[in-house]
Formats: C-alpha cells, sequence, structure tokens
C-alpha cells in the first residue's frame, strides 16, 4: 500500500461516516510516520486500511465502522475498484497502550480533502511503536515479520516498544508478557 491510497482511506471513510476524523489502528498506520520508499516490504503488504471511527462510546463506533465495512469493505465494489479495502473497527480491535491519543500522528493534505477542496478530513494514526505493541499483541505470524522488519530496518525502537507493552488493558496481559519475551530477544 502507497500512502496515497491510505490518505484515500481516510478520506473515503470520513465521507461514509459524516464525521471529518478518524484513527488508523491497523498495519497501514505506519504510513503517517513514514513514505512506502522508505519502508521494507513486509510493512506495506496490507492491501486493507483498518479504521477506528472516532465516536462518544463503543456501541457507536461500532456502528459506524460497520457502516465503513459496508460501503467500503473487502469484497466491495470500492476495494474492486480501488484495489485496497477499508475495514471498520472498533475499539475492541486492538491493544494500545496507556497514552496511545495523545501520541497519534496527523495525515491530513490536499488528498484528505473533501471534493469542495474544504473542509479537510482527518486520519489520526498510531504512532510507530504503539502500533507495534497493538501487533505484538496480537502475535500473529504476519504480525512478528511486520515488526520485525520495521526492527531489521532501524525504524522502530525495540526498547521503547518494550516499555509500553506493560501498559496495555489488563485483559491483554498475557498477550504483553508473550509480546515482551518476543521483543526482548532484539534489546
Amino acid at each position: 500500500m502507497r500512502r496515497d491510497q491510505l490518505e484515500h482511506a481516510i478520506r473515503t471513510a470520513c465521507q461514509i461516516i459524516g464525521r471529518p476524523e478518524v484513527i488508523v489502528v491497523g498495519s497501514q498506520s505506519i504510513l503517517g510516520t513514514f513514505d512506502e520508499a522508505r519502508l521494507p516490504v513486509d510493512a506495506t503488504m496490507s492491501l486493507e486500511v483498518d479504521i477506528l471511527p472516532i465516536a462518544d462510546d463503543n456501541a457507536e463506533t461500532a456502528r459506524l465502522a460497520d457502516l465503513i465495512e459496508g460501503v467500503a469493505g473487502e469484497f466491495s465494489p470500492f476495494e474492486d475498484l480501488h484495489g485496497f479495502s477499508i475495514d471498520g473497527v472498533d475499539m475492541t480491535t486492538s491493544a494500545l497502550p496507556d497514552g496511545w491519543r495523545s501520541r497519534l500522528v496527523k495525515v491530513q493534505n490536499a488528498n484528505t480533502a473533501a471534493p469542495s477542496g474544504e473542509p479537510q478530513f482527518t486520519g489520526w494514526c498510531l504512532d510507530k511503536e504503539d502500533l507495534c505493541v497493538a501487533k505484538l499483541c496480537a502475535f500473529r505470524e504476519k504480525d512478528q515479520n511486520f515488526v520485525a522488519a520495521l526492527l531489521v530496518a532501524v525504524l522502530v525502537d525495540p526498547a521503547v516498544i518494550a516499555e509500553r507493552l506493560p501498559g496495555v488493558p489488563d485483559s491483554y496481559e498475557p498477550a504483553a508478557e508473550r509480546a515482551l519475551e518476543w521483543i526482548s530477544s532484539w534489546l
């Protein structure tokens, strides 16, 4: 996936749900920090953008996520036309560490503008180490490969990842402990 595709996904998701901002929580949020030319192939392989709508509660977030999924999700006409899909997700999708909202990376430019040119839509992408925390808590092989590729390319700091892992919600504690064991080999 490319940065311009991420920007298109942000604009489209905001238009679908009628909101000016969304949060990108999946692997493609790395494109908020780095251009695809700087990233290893394993970091841009996914052809889906995980979008977390911003709402007052998780029930409304889930409702908005379903709207996104219905219009632009996997096997949709949107995916057929653009070659990638937009997955709507809710707050239960990712294990995010304490303080993650204060570290979001803003994506807003001409590519995220409304068709009229105003107002611009905003995508808030996970900080690169917070993204790695979420990926390592999921701990699928593709997630480990994603984080390993960023570590090999020296684009993320293993010490910061290890420091943030204990800050995930208590329900993810076993996953965080397993992830800490994995990341310790990189320290």
